[in-house]
């Protein structure tokens, strides 16, 4: 399932194309006529923003679950991470040249089917994000997160918590389901720069 380089390179340049074309013309592009063949397989998919050259986040949002061809959900997140992330006001043109791309494709997510206090045994922080929902509530962490701010996996678990809105233990209520998934991370160097692919273990 992983991409090629070229394969990811594409979706991060095709995520700011479709940044740019929206701010500037208010115009959401369609997939190129080079669109490699394996984009239009359904994928989950996250766009990161962040300013460059802090990396402080400036906007994300994506799709968990596998239900649109993966072309089509990095326009459809790249778009929202730019302009409806609520935790931040939309990105203008002017910023344009100060933020980075980032796409991290996702592997489907895989319900951890363990006793609560077994779950940090059996996620790896640097391979795994997570998923946690617990009635209404839900929140999602990507792999690359706990490595950012240094946390083990119990840290790991409750952040996911906070992150949906519910209290720093509720990994320890059994209603809560948890669900792991792994992501490939394709992101710029630079504004406008080379893409890499990111390993975070």
């Amino acid at each position: 399932m992983l991409l090629s380089l070229e394969e990811g390179s594409f979706l991060v340049k095709l995520a700011r194309t479709a940044i740019e074309k929206f701010l500037t013309e208010g115009v959401k592009i369609t997939p190129p006529p080079q669109t490699p063949q394996r984009l239009f397989e359904e994928r989950g998919v996250f766009v990161t923003l962040k300013r460059f050259p802090s990396g402080e986040l400036r906007g994300c949002i994506g799709y968990p679950e596998p239900i649109m061809p993966l072309v089509l959900a990095t326009i459809d997140a790249a778009i929202s991470a730019a302009t409806k992330d609520p935790r931040f006001y939309p990105l203008t043109p002017q910023e344009l040249d100060s933020v980075t791309v980032e796409v991290t494709v996702l592997t489907p997510p895989e319900q951890i089917d363990v006793p609560p206090q077994q779950l940090p045994r059996v996620i790896k922080v640097g391979r795994d994000g997570l998923i946690v929902r617990c009635g209404l509530a839900s929140g999602l962490l990507l792999p690359q997160v706990p490595v950012e701010w240094g946390w083990n996996e119990e840290e790991f678990l409750s952040q996911t918590c906070v992150k949906a809105g519910l209290p720093p233990n509720c990994w320890l209520d059994p209603r809560c389901k948890f669900y792991k998934f792994q992501g490939q991370i394709f992101t710029e160097t630079e504004p406008y720069g080379p893409v890499v692919e990111e390993k975070i273990s």
